[in-house]
């Protein structure tokens, strides 16, 4: 299997997961401003890989499998650290673990039912509230609670959204 451009931005993001992690945990000054830097980094290759796979036309089943997995991986990561951390509550990750791996399992049966699986504008606005909540929390931002419980809100409305466009998966076959 050949890479394209927008697939090494992909295997970029799930790079750099561990190496953020690690400055949250690593006894050093400044830890949370590299470990910041090194989301933000990652987060950025998320909007970048899409735009380059669709200037370029270059749309790829490893781009198609592994950039969902991508963010999961980033977003999952950082949630389930800070939650180590002690800066997330355990009921914030489960709620959006939850709403992942229910729509995950679900993804595959919707289009084996011929009904369409893109990401909506839900799921985009959810995955920034993520990004930026995180981001906020990692830096100790004013506003970061606030921002978290955001996201939590876009996190349950985009999967509810997703369940009420995939009703159709629930009916049984004539």
């Amino acid at each position: 299997m050949k890479l394209k451009p927008a697939d090494y931005l992909t295997l970029l993001r799930i790079i750099l997961t561990p190496v953020c992690v690690a400055f949250l945990f690593l006894p050093i000054a400044h830890r949370e401003w590299i470990a910041a830097g090194v989301f933000i980094l990652a987060a950025l290759t998320d909007g970048l890989d899409g735009y380059i796979a669709r200037v370029r036309n270059e749309s790829t089943p490893f781009g198609k499998s592994f950039d969902p997995l991508a963010d999961k991986i980033l977003i999952g990561s950082a949630l389930y650290s800070l939650f180590m951390l002690g800066k997330v509550s355990g009921w914030v990750v489960l709620v959006i673990f939850g709403r992942e791996i229910l729509i995950t399992i679900l993804r595959p049966l919707a289009k084996k039912k011929g009904i369409s699986v893109g990401a909506g504008i839900w799921g985009k606005i959810k995955t920034f509230t993520q990004i930026i909540a995180i981001i906020m929390i990692i830096l100790s931002l004013p506003g970061a609670e606030i921002m978290l419980y955001t996201a939590v809100f876009f996190t349950v409305f985009s999967g509810i959204d997703y369940l009420r466009k995939w009703s159709g998966i629930f009916k049984p076959e004539d």
